[in-house]
């Protein structure tokens, strides 16, 4: 869940790419539709590598490091081992059927909170905050600094916040095609959201946990005349993560590549499309 940036967070996240929700500097191959003169995204050209794209790009992952983009307890469960089994689980149901212990009820502005205590709210803790760190909202220095206070304890929060500032810059933003204030053109969408795939509990001491996040993250302004269509990108996102005021903290976090599935066969959709689904399908938060 920034991304993640995706992060100027003074951890191996610092190293973001403005084209993956939480950072990297892969970019992932899309296939466009050759539409006439005019098409929503003009006119097709290569994914650019010039050095400011690269600080661009780094800048997503500083923002969930910290994307330069998570909580204990029981036994084994979550993603990463064999589900505790409360009761709700009925006999006979498919492995992807949804599994664990109740989800949280309470929220932190935006962003789930009440995370348990355990394995399994260390893994919802970290999905969320990896959605939280790969959305639209680190493009804005208030929203930002909201989001890194309900992710971050109040040390690692308070170190971050002057380096993404900096990172996140109005030359910055202009690269992104958008303004000073992190808004995008009238008429135009700027898309930016981490879909966690899954997780694996990398280890666990009680009160420390570390989570790793495998997910897939949306990038790009859809609108007219748009030169950075929306794309995708596959990243992993690790998390070292603290129980702190009776909840689950983020303290530092890394990023990599992949894992990468191949490109599937679908055309890319038009720039309309893209804008429509954007409005119309809302985020998930991921506390199962």
């Amino acid at each position: 869940m920034s991304p993640g940036d995706e992060d100027g967070y003074g951890n191996d996240a610092g190293r973001a790419d403005a084209y993956s929700t939480i950072g990297g500097t892969r970019q992932t191959r899309t296939r466009l539709p050759d539409g006439p003169a005019g098409d929503a995204y003009g006119p097709r050209r290569p994914p650019r590598s010039s050095r400011s794209l690269i600080t661009v790009i780094g800048v997503v992952v500083l923002l969930l490091g910290a994307i330069a983009f998570a909580n204990m307890g029981g036994g084994d469960n979550g993603n990463g081992g064999t589900s505790k089994d409360n009761g709700n689980n009925k006999a006979g149901a498919a492995p992807t059927a949804a599994t664990g212990t109740k989800p949280v009820t309470g929220k932190n502005g935006t962003i789930p909170s009440g995370f348990a205590h355990d394995e399994q709210g260390a893994e919802s803790a970290a999905s969320n905050f990896a959605v939280a760190l790969g959305s639209v909202g680190m493009f804005k220095r208030v929203d930002r600094h909201a989001i890194v206070d309900s992710v971050y304890t109040s040390d690692a929060g308070r170190k971050l916040k002057g380096p993404q500032d900096a990172a996140y810059s109005a030359d910055f933003l202009d690269k992104l095609g958008l303004d000073a204030d992190g808004n995008a053109p009238q008429g135009s969408i700027f898309v930016s959201r981490t879909v966690p795939v899954g997780t694996k509990v990398e280890s666990f001491g009680g009160d420390t946990a570390k989570v790793s996040v495998w997910y897939m993250g949306l990038i790009g302004m859809s609108g007219p005349g748009s030169t950075d269509p929306v794309r995708t990108s596959w990243k992993t996102w690790t998390v070292e993560l603290t129980w702190a005021d009776n909840d689950w903290k983020a303290v530092s976090d890394s990023q990599k590549d992949g894992p990468a599935p191949v490109p599937g066969d679908v055309a890319a959709s038009s720039s309309d499309e893209i804008s429509k689904a954007v409005e119309e399908y809302g985020g998930f938060t991921y506390a199962r």
